[in-house]
């Protein structure tokens, strides 16, 4: 009986502390702030206000896109609470109504500008929340909240080639983190747009003129392929599983074709496949091979067995094919391919220099990563010199 005692005892010292903690206050109505990660509730807060939206409609649009509520409709029930308010602009009121109401009034100031879609004071700060202080007022919001088109592709730079996380950008910024996301997911659809408009296949004729001296042997060498494989996460379903996993890099990857050109440049990048698929596959479904001629020739590495696909020449290493060793010419053969082959190696180098590739690509971001991914090939194009140093044009 004393245990029973003691035990009833100790939990309803811990209920009625829990009960204390997260107190409703007795009034009936429950007001609510509708500005997004805002949980302020008039259950547990009787210090806040809660204001109804101006009736003006230019007005009340500003309201909106200050909040950040797309394809919102507003209600005469939907409120913004006082801490996205300067204190200022609240005006309290000379006496007390409504059984400990304070019936608070935005100053006209105020209703003519903006709002805050973060808190600017802890007054009032329920339930445990953390409160983010920010300088700015709500007159200036649109003028120090939204980046200029030059920051926002400065962060985008920052988020591919340094791998910045998202958090990271936002607080460096002093912008939300959503709005980073969006940032992101705008810039790398438009560089996709503006730099996949510019046609990156060069003509034969092109390639001779500009083709290095070390190709001379393989004068006729239009493109050089090779496939790269990006780690990502690990789907749930064990179907995906299967599809995605990669018995090269023993992981969950993605899969994409690129071309380079004899002297460097980049010249074909496909989308990105499940880690799964094969050499042969990849090339079937690229669409490479319509850009294919009888006159051209293309260097492979081994394990692209596409003779029965391409319609021009091959240049591929040798194969032992059952035999203790290669002969002579086989092997000079396969030391001047690869030696040519490794400029594909250094270009895919480059592209994983791009910090963003050095993570597992997160299973959210798949439906953008096409994307990131092409607009990383193509920067290599315009960000650096050329693969070999001795190809650079010295100055006359």
């Amino acid at each position: 009986r004393r245990l029973f005692t003691k035990r009833y005892n100790s939990n309803y010292n811990m209920t009625s502390k829990k009960t204390f903690k997260f107190q409703r206050t007795i009034y009936s109505t429950a007001e609510h702030c509708c500005v997004p990660l805002c949980q302020a509730s008039s259950k547990y807060n009787s210090l806040l206000s809660f204001h109804t939206f101006p009736s003006d409609a230019e007005i009340r649009r500003k309201w909106l896109v200050a909040i950040r509520r797309d394809k919102f409709t507003v209600t005469p029930h939907t409120r913004v609470c006082s801490r996205h308010f300067n204190k200022d602009d609240v005006r309290e009121p000379l006496s007390e109504t409504g059984g400990g109401y304070k019936t608070r009034e935005l100053s006209q100031h105020c209703l003519s500008g903006t709002i805050s879609p973060f808190p600017l004071h802890d007054r009032g700060c329920g339930r445990g929340e953390s409160v983010q202080k920010h300088n700015a007022n709500c007159f200036s919001f649109e003028q120090t909240r939204f980046l200029q088109p030059i920051d926002e592709m400065f962060m985008f730079l920052n988020y591919l080639a340094l791998g910045s996380k998202q958090r990271d950008l936002a607080d460096r910024y002093g912008v939300h983190q959503s709005t980073v996301s969006r940032i992101i997911t705008t810039w790398s659809n438009f560089l996709y747009t503006v730099l996949g408009s510019v046609r990156i296949w060069i003509p034969e004729e092109k390639i001779r003129a500009h083709l290095p001296a070390e190709f001379k042997d393989y004068a006729d060498t239009t493109v050089i392929l090779d496939c790269t494989e990006l780690r990502c996460q690990c789907p749930s379903s064990p179907l995906l599983q299967s599809e995605m996993f990669s018995a090269y890099k023993s992981h969950c990857t993605l899969k994409g074709l690129l071309g380079v050109a004899p002297h460097g440049a980049v010249t074909f990048i496909s989308q990105l496949y499940a880690g799964s698929i094969s050499d042969k596959q990849i090339t079937r479904e690229s669409r490479i091979l319509s850009l294919l001629r009888p006159g051209m020739a293309i260097m492979v590495d081994r394990g692209f067995l596409v003779d029965d696909l391409v319609p021009c020449k091959i240049y591929r290493p040798a194969f032992l094919s059952g035999r203790s060793q290669m002969s002579a010419c086989e092997v000079r053969e396969t030391q001047a391919i690869a030696r040519l082959r490794v400029h594909v190696e250094r270009l895919i180098r480059r592209v994983k220099e791009h910090k963003f590739f050095d993570t597992e690509i997160p299973l959210r971001l798949f439906g953008n990563i096409n994307q990131l991914y092409t607009v990383a090939c193509l920067l290599t194009n315009y960000e650096n010199g050329p693969l070999v140093k001795a190809w650079a044009k010295k100055p006359e």
